[in-house]
């Protein structure tokens, strides 16, 4: 079978396009009405108008504990002209109001003497009393058709006189995992295998929105196989989700067994991550809706949220779930290729009054970019991108009140930051620290125009041997007032393979014919140390080979050595211990949070300073390796 892509389209035009191929393969439009106690409804969709049986309350009744009395009785009471009643009736808050009383005092305000009640302000008709009918009216209509029932809603039913509703039952959502390298989770992976971990994501999402979920066994790239396991699916799953196979490539076959078994209505996308997808049914009485989600994981979960949630919605007969929104301002530029929605997951911080939106790491394969996400941003297929402090509109993961003690941290990257990051979470789970590593040079612009509380910093100044400091006042001018606060000093070296098989000694080396070189990004502290150090040795860049090869964090590089693409990168010695690698000492440098001096008493950055005098983190953060807490939290300037 091939699978070619058809033009791509549109995520709005898609989902238009693959529910007119659901109506005219016949799958049903709605999911099948059940009736359920009214205690298991929460979650429902209701099938039908809920209407009142009974009234809310159903007869007059006392608001308050107190008294019950005739309003006419209390006219002229006052604090010097007080009121003696004979004819009244002790009540309970829900008690019926007795019989020719129309009004209830709160017993606070009652003194009694002699079996009288004394009256010391008049009351109005029918005050603290609830009327017939005050909640709830027989015969109204209390929810309509298509609504999802919260525990308010199965409340009110229940207060009306409902013991049982009529909603839509769960639809029963089948995952089909494939692929000749996927393995069950738990398996011992050999090289080339991957953990099933697509399908327990998508599983749970499905139930996180209500539905029922059920996962098959893992079928290989075999389209017969696939064709088998997809109609079987079919038989029992109001919507099938194929994992996989969805690309162009050679074992890829989701386009073609979808044309098999029923109608393909669209191959490709104009949305990324997710660009891949397909969409189409199955044949069967009844017809049945198939997606065909990509393999990446950050595909896929993204996949499910754009077209399989509103087509289960649509099946329940709901409104599709809409995340709240905000407005933050961009932490940094953000470039998107024209031609398709891009999906870009953000971390969120409130910074000076605004909220601050940071992209993270764009990967369709980054699923803990997910998982670090606060929101998601949509860069629309007709723009290219956005400039850093633009205002964008951003989906919410959290909630706004989640992100209020958000340390946001942009800058030069070092793993102390994610010990600091794990160490204030453990100690409370409402803080967070959220770095977004875009080099030294990078993070000092973002502090200067507000984007950020803290920047990560190591720029080394080539002329006076000074780390950071001299570059505060070329970005903020001489008069910016400004806090530099040590962190750590670490250790800077070459991260080669074990066993050092070149025989690397030193940044001289690097010229060597044949040596494969992997560096930071431009503004990265490390890019200007390996210039600096080139400098000294009158070494030129261009005779390196891997130059011009980038990464942006200090794990990149060493992952790129560790996986064979380079025989060497500048970086810590933390990020060679990571990955088991040998490391050469090229230089001892600082590393240092630099904020704006109000900062410094900011609550959100308290918990941040305390932690830094704590012996038990120091002595965590040097057990990394390469790293010195000897003038932890001094401040510097």
């Amino acid at each position: 079978m091939t699978s070619p892509f058809v033009s791509d389209i549109p995520a709005e035009r898609a989902r238009l396009v693959w529910r007119d191929a659901c109506a005219a393969a016949g799958c049903p439009p709605r999911v099948d009405a059940v009736v359920v106690p009214v205690a298991e409804a929460v979650g429902r969709v209701t099938a039908e108008s809920v209407w009142a049986r009974r009234s809310s309350p159903a007869f007059d009744s006392a608001a308050m504990d107190g008294i019950a009395v005739r309003a006419a009785e209390t006219v002229g009471a006052a604090e010097t002209t007080p009121v003696l009643l004979d004819d009244f009736a002790v009540v309970d808050t829900g008690d019926p109001l007795p019989a020719g009383y129309d009004a209830v005092i709160m017993r606070e305000h009652v003194h009694h003497a002699d079996g009288r009640a004394e009256i010391r302000a008049a009351v109005p008709p029918y005050q603290h009393v609830r009327s017939i009918g005050e909640d709830i009216s027989a015969t109204e209509l209390l929810l309509p058709e298509g609504h999802r029932l919260r525990p308010v809603d199965v409340a009110a039913c229940a207060a009306a006189g409902a013991v049982e509703l009529r909603v839509r039952r769960r639809p029963r959502v089948v995952i089909i995992p494939t692929g000749d390298e996927i393995r069950p989770i738990g398996a011992d992976l050999a090289p080339g295998e991957i953990a099933d971990t697509n399908s327990l994501m998508l599983a749970a999402q499905a139930v996180e929105i209500g539905c029922e979920a059920r996962t098959t066994d893992i079928v290989a790239d075999d389209p017969d196989q696939i064709t088998a396991a997809v109609r079987d699916a079919a038989a029992d799953a109001d919507l099938v989700i194929l994992i996989a196979g969805s690309s162009a490539g050679r074992d890829d076959h989701t386009a073609g067994v979808v044309a098999a078994v029923g109608s393909l209505a669209v191959h490709g996308v104009a949305v990324r991550p997710g660009h891949p997808v397909v969409l189409g049914t199955v044949a069967g009485d009844p017809a049945t809706p198939i997606l065909g989600a990509p393999g990446y994981p950050v595909s896929a979960a993204l996949t499910f949220d754009i077209f399989a949630a509103p087509a289960l919605a649509a099946l329940e007969g709901a409104a599709p779930r809409e995340r709240p929104s905000t407005t933050a301002r961009l932490a940094r530029k953000l470039a998107s290729a024209i031609g398709s929605d891009d999906w870009v997951r953000v971390r969120l911080g409130r910074v000076g009054g605004d909220v601050v939106a940071t992209p993270l790491p764009r990967g369709a394969g980054v699923l803990t970019s997910l998982v670090r996400a606060d929101g998601l941003l949509v860069v629309p297929a007709g723009v290219e991108g956005h400039h850093a402090g633009e205002q964008v509109r951003v989906d919410l993961l959290r909630g706004l009140a989640d992100i209020r003690r958000t340390i946001v941290a942009i800058g030069s990257h070092d793993l102390v930051l994610d010990v600091a990051a794990s160490a204030l979470r453990a100690a409370d789970p409402l803080i967070t620290l959220a770095s977004s590593n875009v080099g030294s040079l990078g993070g000092l612009v973002a502090l200067r125009d507000g984007l950020c509380h803290l920047a990560g910093s190591h720029l080394l100044d080539p002329a006076t041997g000074e780390y950071t400091l001299p570059y505060l006042d070329r970005i903020f001018g001489p008069d910016a007032d400004l806090a530099v606060v040590r962190l750590v000093h670490r250790d800077q070296g070459l991260l080669v393979p074990p066993g050092n098989p070149l025989g690397l000694t030193g940044i001289a080396d690097l010229t060597r014919p044949g040596l494969r070189y992997v560096n930071r990004q431009r503004g990265a502290g490390t890019r200007v140390l390996l210039d600096h150090e080139l400098g000294r040795i009158a070494a030129d860049p261009s005779t390196i080979s891997g130059y011009s090869r980038e990464e942006h964090t200090h794990l990149g590089v060493a992952a790129a050595v560790a996986a064979g693409r380079a025989d060497t990168g500048l970086g810590i010695q933390a990020a060679a211990r990571a990955f088991g690698l040998d490391f050469v000492p090229v230089a001892r440098e600082p590393y240092d949070l630099v904020l704006r001096t109000t900062a410094l008493d900011d609550q959100v950055l308290a918990p941040l300073w305390e932690l830094l005098e704590r012996h038990e983190f120091r002595a965590e953060v040097e057990k990394l390796g390469g790293y010195s807490c000897a003038e932890t939290g001094r401040r510097i300037r």
